[in-house]
């Protein structure tokens, strides 16, 4: 018997999670390279038990996420960090097998305390995939990573690895060949020193999506890793949860002005944050019929709508509509907007039972503010 879960909750359904690592794995076999989950991306903790059997390990963007990804994933942890301040710096290193400096001015400053850790350095090659600029690390003035190659000469000395993380959202092989080119004759003559043996090359490429050419993109990856004699490391966000989530919600109320309205039980403020600052409407599957209606949430921004969708039938109060591909910058920037109630997560096993594995309550409500 089918568990009925009451709405908002995300469900993970850990079938169409496998497909996505299953295309992880050919590419660590056939490239070389490790893979590392981004915790910025995606952190339920609850599916680690599958994840962690076809990925490395974890990188993170947080004191919390190094200690997240060590706890509850394992493998090797990565910590990177635009800045760290001083109290998180000894908890970073004891839970991460490599650091990663956002400058040479972080580098320099807690020299000595990681003077026995493996450690790298961001390197900003001034291109990338993004179509946002709020997502463009190569945007003008950029903070994230160092763009000067003598200035890092001056401290390749103390470091054994890089990171560039250039991506975003990039489906196109070919665009992400050019940029990987661009970066090969930027940097060259710093990926040639002897001590750098590691190279991570970020996340943001969609290669678990539909038609990619995983062969094309293996034997990219692994005539990189020869050349310089590198270990690289991807780092898979996006692409190791894509269409893996739904969000569930429940309509509540039905009103036509101008257009046919329907308000959910959820908020897309709240819930699907990611879409509100992009400006992106959410998916829905099935998404046909005669029928259009805009589906809004119930929080009072004026502009909380999840999009505009086509159904085979009138809508009533009470009909569930689900919203695919809902896992990636959505659980992890979920939040209390409005007190909104926080969507539960379930879990869909392998075997086709749904179990749910957290529920959110008034007193997380309450203890989330003061």
């Amino acid at each position: 018997m089918t568990q009925v879960i009451k709405t908002p909750y995300y469900l993970i359904d850990k079938s169409k999670l496998l497909r996505n690592m299953e295309k992880i794995a050919y590419v660590r076999e056939h490239s070389g390279a490790k893979a590392l989950l981004a915790l910025k991306c995606f952190a339920t903790w609850s599916v680690f038990d599958l994840m962690s059997q076809y990925m490395d390990g974890t990188t993170s963007s947080s004191l919390n996420e190094v200690k997240l990804g060590k706890l509850k994933f394992g493998g090797e942890t990565h910590a990177y960090s635009v800045a760290y301040a001083d109290d998180e710096i000894e908890e970073v290193l004891a839970h991460s097998d490599k650091v990663i400096f956002n400058s040479v001015g972080q580098l320099e400053r807690f020299s000595d305390a990681s003077a026995r850790h493996v450690r790298g350095l961001r390197l900003n090659p001034g291109v990338s995939s993004s179509e946002f600029l709020i997502a463009d690390p190569s945007r003008p003035f950029s903070r994230l990573g160092e763009w000067d190659a003598d200035k890092v000469a001056t401290v390749i000395d103390r470091i054994s690895g890089f990171m560039i993380h250039n991506n975003c959202e990039n489906s196109d092989f070919a665009l992400f060949d050019q940029m990987l080119c661009e970066i090969e004759d930027k940097f060259g003559s710093l990926l040639e020193q002897p001590q750098i043996n590691w190279v991570s090359l970020g996340g943001g490429i969609h290669f678990t999506g539909d038609d990619y050419p995983l062969d094309q993109f293996c034997a990219r990856l692994k005539a990189f890793a020869e050349r310089y004699g590198v270990q690289v490391f991807l780092e898979p966000g996006e692409a190791s949860i894509t269409m893996s989530t739904s969000l569930e919600v429940t309509v509540l109320d039905t009103l036509y002005n101008g257009k046919q309205l329907a308000i959910v039980d959820s908020s897309i403020e709240a819930h699907m944050l990611d879409l509100l600052i992009y400006r992106e409407s959410a998916k829905m599957a099935p998404n046909e019929g005669e029928l259009e209606y805009m589906v809004c949430g119930k929080s009072c921004l004026a502009g909380d709508i999840f999009g505009e969708f086509k159904f085979e039938r009138e809508l009533k109060v009470g009909d569930r509509l689900s919203f695919i591909d809902a896992a990636g910058y959505t659980m992890v920037k979920k939040n209390w907007f409005n007190g909104v109630k926080m969507p539960a997560i379930a879990v869909r096993e392998l075997d086709g039972t749904v179990t749910t594995v957290k529920e959110f309550t008034f007193d997380d409500f309450v203890n989330s503010l003061s």
